[in-house]
Formats: structure tokens, sequence, C-alpha cells
């Protein structure tokens, strides 16, 4: 499992041991990303822009160095970390 598609909503990600041994996975897209990329262009300052489009590249950057667990009590932690990119994302959506 190298890439995964899903849509960005808190709760997607329910299991912190769903992506245990998926050391390839690398790469999240988002189901609704063109539309997602449509709201962060018209968002009025440059600087919310590029927040925004730094946070939606950011779990791009961080998931190829985030272990994946390699044993039954070591889960790994790619689960969590698209956890908080989500809600990370998702909280400054609202804050802008």
């Amino acid at each position: 499992l190298e890439r995964i598609t899903i849509p960005l909503k808190d709760g997607m990600i329910t299991r912190n041991d769903i992506f245990q041994g998926c050391k390839k996975l690398i790469h999240v897209n988002l189901v609704e990303g063109a539309v997602l990329r449509d709201t962060i262009a018209a968002l009025l300052l440059e600087e919310w822009r590029n927040d925004m489009n730094d946070k939606l590249v950011a779990i791009n950057q961080s998931l190829p160095t985030t272990p994946a667990g390699d044993g039954l009590f070591d889960v790994g932690g790619k689960a969590q970390t698209v956890q908080l990119w989500i809600s990370s994302v998702l909280s400054t959506i609202v804050r802008y």
C-alpha cells in the first residue's frame, strides 16, 4: 500500500493500527481535492492560501519517515499522523 484516497473528514481513521506494517504508505490523496484547492484559491489573503497549501502537502512530506510498526505492540505512527493531519487541515479551514 503506497497511496490512499480519503475524504477530509474527522473520524475517518478510527484505529491506530490500520496502517501497521504499511512501510510504503507515503501519499494521501483527498477525494474532494479539486474542490478544496478551489476553495483555497479563493481565500482573500495570500498568507492564508500559502498556509493552507503548506498544510495540504505536509502529510506527503511526513509519511515517508513515519514508522509503520512491525510487531504486535508496535502499531507505528502512520494512522495517527493521518488523523492529526486531517484535524489540522479542518481546523485551519474553519479558522480562515
